[in-house]
């Protein structure tokens, strides 16, 4: 895979740590390899979490014994510049308060939990997709983030856009395809956003670049990626496979590695054991053309 000169580097993964298991310390040593050896982008490099940080409810302990020992290790890169977005698990602890102490401003306005910051060349996204699947929420927080998103989205000076929370668009895993998710991918469609990652179910995939109905759009359509590897129990995929899925591994804890450059991004899977699966890549797009 070819390098991007001055790319930053984007790396992580979703469904993380336990207690009773050691995958999470396994994919943190991939992560901390990873920043510790790159010497281009130091300043502009950042970690994602796509949400189940902490099994299995989020709470206290479970963040300082669980998830601290691993990715939240300070003596680590992967605790240098972590930019997380909640799941599910985090709210079967009230509030998912322990999350948003644990981790501060990085977690964006506590409650809320979605926010955005520039990484290089790249502008990110980061969404609570709890608010859109939960109705613990009042429909009321829906609008609220949805309005935020057509702001920051509006507001957005960078040329490259990606977008991340936990709960899938598309997938073929166990929880599947959510079609609740599809205001968001237009709304994501029509600001020409790049690349969305997600998690929620436990396997890796690919698939191509589509439209809200799920159509392949070569120009305009977002590629997405499903990882949710990062260390809870791995789980298989469901036939038939979701359509246009494009690459899958499963059985295999291992992080997305993301090289985000000007105007184009490379992308592969590192997975526990030193294995390399599904280089890819692509460019930025921009917005479609608008129609009357």
């Amino acid at each position: 895979m070819v390098a991007l000169a001055g790319a930053s580097v984007l790396i992580g993964a979703g469904d993380i740590a336990r207690c009773d298991g050691n995958g999470d310390e396994l994919t943190a040593m991939i992560v901390d390899s990873v920043l510790k050896a790159d010497s281009v982008a130091k300043v502009n490099d950042a970690v994602f979490t796509l949400g189940d940080n902490a099994y299995t409810s989020g709470s206290e302990g479970q963040w300082t014994n669980c998830f601290t020992p691993s990715w939240g290790d300070p003596k680590k890169s992967v605790m240098r510049n972590i930019r997380p977005s909640p799941g599910n698990h985090e709210y079967y602890t009230a509030g998912a308060d322990p999350y948003y102490k644990y981790f501060g401003k990085n977690a964006g306005p506590a409650g809320k939990g979605y926010y955005s910051y520039d990484i290089g060349e790249w502008h990110a996204i980061v969404l609570n997709s709890e608010i859109i699947v939960s109705s613990n929420f009042d429909p009321n927080a829906r609008k609220e983030q949805m309005d935020w998103l057509e702001k920051a989205l509006t507001d957005n000076k960078k040329e490259c856009t990606v977008a991340y929370w936990h709960h899938p668009r598309f997938s073929s895993g166990s929880h599947g395809s959510d079609q609740k998710f599809v205001p968001v991918w237009q709304m994501l469609y029509q600001h020409g956003v790049d690349l969305v990652l997600t998690g929620h179910d436990h396997h890796y995939e690919r698939f191509a670049p589509m439209n809200a109905a799920g159509v392949v759009d070569t120009l305009y359509g977002i590629p997405s990626f499903v990882i949710g590897t990062g260390g809870a129990d791995l789980r298989g995929m469901r036939l038939p496979l979701a359509q246009n899925s494009l690459k899958r591994v499963e059985g295999h804890y291992g992080v997305l590695l993301l090289t985000l450059g000007a105007k184009e991004y490379r992308s592969v899977f590192l997975s526990v054991g030193g294995y390399i699966w599904d280089p890819a890549g692509g460019k930025c797009h921009g917005a479609p053309p608008k129609t009357p």
